[in-house]
């Protein structure tokens, strides 16, 4: 029993408390309980026809031009795919990276027939580069980010 209030005290009390917290908690709630993905699957569409673009038209840097926005995708990302927008972007960074190293094009570029100026240490890097960006982890973290925006975005994502 608290002391010096009385039991019709400590009933109004408590009551008070009882209302403060239900409605503070169900402000709480209430500014909580927004969609998780509404500003992720927000950005997937602002960035869904530059990306559908750049893989429809293909070529050895497609992944590469739209670099900005899959970055813009992995800060967005909630955090169940978080990994794999870091393993996918991390991979285009530094193959990104190997090729302005080294000076090079990537729309240009052919490995079959590489400028004839290219420093073996960078056509080691590139082509390092490139390999991590097509190991089955790469691929695998693409199939779940593809699922993933389907479910909770309800739009396809093409990678």
């Amino acid at each position: 029993m608290t002391r010096g209030l009385g039991r019709g005290a400590q009933v109004r009390r408590g009551l008070a408390v009882g209302a403060v917290a239900a409605v503070l908690g169900g402000s709480l709630l209430t500014g909580c309980s927004s969609d998780p993905f509404e500003a992720y699957c927000e950005r997937v569409d602002e960035h869904q026809e530059a990306l559908t673009e750049a893989v429809a038209g293909g070529g050895p840097d497609a992944l590469l031009s739209v670099l900005p926005q899959l970055r813009d995708l992995r800060d967005a990302a909630p955090g169940d795919v978080v990994d794999e927008w870091q393993q996918v972007v991390g991979r285009l960074e530094a193959l990104e990276d190997a090729l302005e190293s080294a000076g090079v094009d990537a729309a240009s570029y052919d490995r079959e027939d590489p400028p004839a100026d290219l420093a073996e240490d960078d056509r080691t890097a590139i082509d390092a580069a490139a390999r991590e960006l097509v190991r089955p982890q790469t691929a695998q973290a693409l199939a779940v980010l593809e699922t993933q925006v389907r479910d909770v975005c309800q739009t396809p994502l093409y990678l």
